[in-house]
Order: structure tokens, then C-alpha cells, then sequence
């Protein structure tokens, strides 16, 4: 099993991070915020890895979820065989 943490790649002001990052919470779900808005090679990084300048990305061990929101977080996560506390 990955030890180290997933990576969410997020901007400031972006509504679908700020709704992501509460569910993560919500849930316990540990990952490592990176903002883009901040950082010009995070910034180069997600688009490297996304193919595309929308956030959030989220790279979960290998496997990338990009422009997205909590409807289709869910789903991505179930597929990695995350629990949810709800379910």
C-alpha cells in the first residue's frame, strides 16, 4: 500500500476545490493540498500530469482525476477502494 499521501492540486477562489476539499475532510480522507496559485512548477506540474489548467486535480498514487467536483470524486475514490464514513 502507497505511503505517501494523494496530491490535490487546487486554486484560490475556486468553488468545486473548496467543495472537494470539505468532503475530503469530511471523510478523513488524508492528501496533500498543493496550490497552484502559489507555486508556478505546481502550477507546471498539474498541467504536466493533466494535460489541461483546470482545478482540482487530484493524482491518487498514479491515477488522475482532473476538473472535477464531489459527483464525480465519489465514484474515482470507490474505484480506488476508498470507504466512505456514510457508507
Amino acid at each position: 500500500m502507497p505511503t505517501e499521501l494523494p496530491l490535490l492540486y487546487v486554486k484560490t477562489g475556486c468553488p468545486w476545490c473548496t467543495e472537494v476539499i470539505g468532503f475530503l475532510s469530511e471523510q478523513g480522507i488524508g492528501y496533500r493540498e498543493i496550490n497552484v496559485s502559489e507555486n508556478s512548477t505546481a502550477l507546471s506540474d498539474m498541467q504536466r500530469i493533466s494535460q489541461q489548467t483546470k482545478a482540482p486535480v487530484l493524482d491518487w498514487h498514479g491515477k488522475i482525476l482532473a476538473d472535477f467536483g464531489v459527483e464525480e470524486l465519489k465514484p474515482f475514490l470507490q474505484a480506488q477502494n476508498v470507504k466512505f464514513e456514510d457508507s
